[in-house]
């Protein structure tokens, strides 16, 4: 799937200030996009407009050369999943039918999942090892663990790529290491993720394409080695930040050093 964002605009209200403010950036899946961003900079305005859920106010977002507009929201969701910071359940469903509701862009809106569905259903649950989780209420599992869930949801819906709001906000250091490590392997099985984040660890570990945002635009992207350096992450977040390679891998650390 190839992403192609042009001179995007977008304001609240329409006319005001412009949250998103001539903002282009290109993605073709499948590898993982970071797009990093310190708070109120418009990372989840925009993948907002990804999705199509909120209409610009200037410019365009296109899917596979096509006006993401222009998709109907069942074709839409075979392409794009979105995952968002955070989900508030209405319902005590099971686990197992909050992750079968993923399947609803396949087999249709009104149509009752079957027996192959449940069994896509619990295959994710398992390739995430939470299928323990599968017939627990979606209310009253931990805030990580209903992340996970959403996840698998997603993967239900067997789209081209992920779109995930802050993925990790939710998840202790473990899992925040193994999501890691699932965004590594979906990509190498031909899976596409586009990501925001506040950790450029995360990036650095992925090794794909990092984007940073501020005021509204992309203000770099490429590479996230050549991205992510002491200057521009200093200039991102306000402070001192140390790129320092430890065992063959490349991590941030901020503050000065000592010694």
């Amino acid at each position: 799937m190839r992403l192609d964002i042009d001179n995007l605009k977008f304001s609240y209200d329409g006319g005001g200030r412009s949250v998103i403010d001539g903002l282009s950036l290109t993605y073709e899946s499948p590898e993982a996009l970071c797009i990093l961003g310190s708070n109120g900079t418009g990372k989840s305005t925009l993948l907002q407009c990804v999705i199509g859920a909120f209409k610009p106010t200037g410019g365009e977002v296109r899917i596979d050369g096509r006006p993401v507009g222009s998709y109907a929201m069942r074709d839409l969701a075979r392409l794009v999943a979105y995952i968002p910071q955070t989900h508030v359940p209405a319902f005590e469903y099971p686990v197992i039918d909050v992750v079968t509701m993923g399947r609803t862009s396949i087999i249709g809106r009104f149509s009752t999942p079957g027996a192959a569905d449940e069994a896509c259903a619990l295959e994710k649950l398992d390739f995430l090892g939470i299928a323990h989780l599968r017939d627990k209420p979606y209310t009253q599992i931990s805030g990580g663990e209903r992340q996970l869930v959403m996840i698998a949801s997603a993967l239900a819906q067997e789209p081209d790529v992920l779109v995930l709001d802050e993925p990790t906000a939710h998840l202790d250091f473990g899992n925040q290491y193994r999501f890691v490590k699932l965004v590594e392997q979906l990509c190498a099985q031909g899976m596409g993720v586009i990501m925001t984040t506040h950790f450029p660890d995360h990036a650095l570990e992925l090794g794909g394409t990092t984007a940073v945002m501020g005021e509204g635009r992309i203000t770099c992207a490429g590479p996230a080695r050549e991205v992510i350096t002491p200057d521009s992450m200093g200039a991102l977040y306000g402070i001192e930040v140390n790129v320092e390679r430890i065992g063959g891998r490349s991590i941030c650390i901020p503050g000065p050093l000592e010694g």
